[in-house]
C-alpha cells in the first residue's frame, strides 16, 4: 500500500481543460464531462489523457489511469529540448526552441502543463493557429516525440571496435 502511495507522489498531475458536453436524445439533454489530464515524472516520463464520466471527479479519475497507461519518455538535453522542433495536430502548430538555462518556461496554458510535466524547465514556445487546448496538447506531444538523440560518433566507434574485436 506505501509503494502504491509513493508510486502516484512520483507525478506530478495537471488538469488543463474541463469541458461539460450535453447529448440531445428524444427523451432531453443527457449531461457529461471530458477532462484532458497530462502527467509526468519531471524526469521526461509524459503522458496525457481526455477521460470521460458523468461527475468531473470520475472524468479525473479516468484521465489519470488512462494517461499512466500511455507514458513515453521524452529525450532531453539538460533543463532543455535536443533541438527546435514543431509538433502538429489537426490546425494546431506547437514550435519548440531549445533555450539556455536559466529561461524557465516561456509558454502558455496547455503547452506548459505538458513541459512542466516532463521536466522541462528551460524552453521557449510558440503555440500558432489553434487555441483549442485538446489540439494544442495533442501537438505538442507530437513535438515532443519527435525528438530523437543523437548518438556520439566516437561512442558508435568504440562500440563498433569491441564487436569487431571478439
Amino acid at each position: 500500500m506505501e509503494q502504491r502511495r509513493r508510486e502516484q507522489s512520483e507525478f506530478i498531475e495537471r488538469v488543463v481543460s474541463i469541458n461539460r458536453v450535453t447529448k440531445v436524445t428524444k427523451g432531453g439533454k443527457k449531461m457529461s464531462f471530458s477532462a484532458l489530464i497530462v502527467l509526468g515524472d519531471a524526469k521526461g516520463r509524459l503522458g496525457y489523457a481526455l477521460g470521460k464520466a458523468h461527475e468531473v471527479a470520475d472524468a479525473i479519475r479516468k484521465g489519470l489511469h488512462i494517461a499512466k497507461r500511455n507514458c513515453f519518455s521524452v529525450p532531453l538535453a539538460g533543463t532543455t529540448i535536443p533541438y527546435e522542433v514543431i509538433g502538429h495536430f489537426g490546425a494546431a502548430k506547437v514550435l519548440l526552441k531549445p533555450a539556455a538555462e536559466g529561461t524557465g518556461v516561456i509558454a502558455a496554458g496547455s503547452v506548459r502543463a505538458v513541459c512542466e510535466a516532463a521536466g522541462i524547465k528551460d524552453i521557449l514556445t510558440k503555440s500558432l493557429k489553434s487555441n483549442n487546448p485538446i489540439n494544442v496538447v495533442k501537438a505538442t506531444i507530437d513535438g515532443l516525440k519527435q525528438l530523437r538523440v543523437k548518438i556520439k560518433p566516437e561512442a558508435a566507434q568504440s562500440k563498433g571496435d569491441q564487436t569487431n574485436g571478439s
